[in-house]
């Protein structure tokens, strides 16, 4: 993996989580938790913290409060210049505490946000390109209206044109899929974009249509579900042949107890981590971005595949147990949790 120059530049939506608990007492004390959070925004934030030149691209609208979460992320050092200003409306969600985001549980309120009113033509990309060694996306992007994804499509065109990688993270949010379009119909054009595309083997399935051996994952078996892996990711690269690394994690959760390996494929072998497991874990949210940012924070320091995978898992796993959107751990905590 090459060491990079330039900056890694994520784009997204910048969310408000809000976290009431599960018998409503947050009513009673008139008092919600609330994170600052989204995706991309997570994985920016972990980049800084871990002194990787980071930016972050999003659209919030002029007000008082968006000018203290813009002064918030500078504090964090991460590159807010490129964010855009138009609309009214900043994008939040509520999910009961300790619930995952692709539970029955989560409400959304991103409707006519700021970020989904963005179009095409609107942004200058060769000029937000300028220093960037990485660009990175999720699922999530052109999950929310047909001209975020054309967006998607335009960035995605002018970083080919610049030499810039791509990074895609998979993650499939249901109730965000609304104007009239499914991830198939949408997913694969992105995707023959990218360098290093992560997720899981459901995801790719729904997503860009890699096919799952239902005889490999029957038994439930770690063997089986990393044969499984191996397969799909080779199913990718030959799909979209500039995708170079795919990932995938399997996280098996029973109430607060999980269970975490993950699996990364580059230069035709298949790379394979260590297993995590806990009885007790906080929050749920983010654990997937942290493992976006430790992969890419090992191809930008020239790690070689297998410290990249473990630091990147190790970080995902360290990041259940922190009550927040984005990681808050050091490197060198990470390196402590490491297996």
């Amino acid at each position: 993996m090459d060491k990079g120059k330039g900056k890694i530049l994520s784009f997204g939506e910048l969310l408000l989580r809000f976290t009431p608990d599960a018998s409503g007492n947050w009513l009673k004390e008139n008092r919600l938790p609330f994170f600052v959070g989204g995706a991309e925004a997570n994985v920016a934030t972990a980049l800084a913290l871990w002194n990787i030149p980071s930016a972050y691209l999003t659209a919030v609208p002029e007000n008082a409060v968006t000018e203290q979460l813009i002064s918030y992320l500078d504090e964090l050092k991460i590159d807010t210049s490129p964010i855009v200003k138009q609309g009214e409306r900043l994008g939040t969600f509520y999910l009961t505490k300790g619930k995952d985001m692709k539970n029955a549980g989560v409400v959304y309120d991103r409707a006519y946000s700021s970020y989904s009113q963005l179009q095409s033509g609107q942004i200058d990309w060769n000029e937000v390109f300028a220093d960037v060694e990485w660009f990175h996306f999720s699922a999530i992007c052109p999950a929310l209206t047909q001209n975020v994804a054309d967006v998607c499509m335009e960035a995605l065109q002018a970083a080919k044109k610049n030499g810039v990688k791509v990074s895609l993270d998979l993650n499939y949010r249901e109730k965000l899929w609304k104007y009239g379009k499914q991830p198939i119909e949408i997913m694969p054009q992105l995707a023959q974009y990218c360098t290093l595309i992560m997720g899981n083997i459901w995801a790719a399935n729904k997503m860009l249509g890699i096919e799952i051996d239902e005889q490999k994952i029957t038994s439930g078996s770690r063997e089986g579900y990393l044969a499984q892996a191996e397969q799909t990711s080779k199913d990718i690269i030959e799909k979209f042949p500039l995708v170079r690394i795919v990932a995938n994690t399997f996280r098996f959760d029973k109430e607060s107890s999980v269970n975490y390996y993950s699996a990364m494929y580059a230069d035709s072998k298949l790379v394979v981590s260590a297993e995590y497991n806990s009885d007790n874990i906080l929050d749920k949210v983010g654990s997937g971005d942290c493992f976006m940012a430790g992969l890419l924070y090992g191809d930008y320091n020239g790690l070689s595949k297998e410290d990249t995978l473990a630091f990147a898992t190790a970080a995902a796993f360290d990041k259940l147990f922190i009550p927040s959107d984005a990681t808050t751990s050091s490197v060198e905590d990470i390196k402590n949790r490491m297996q």
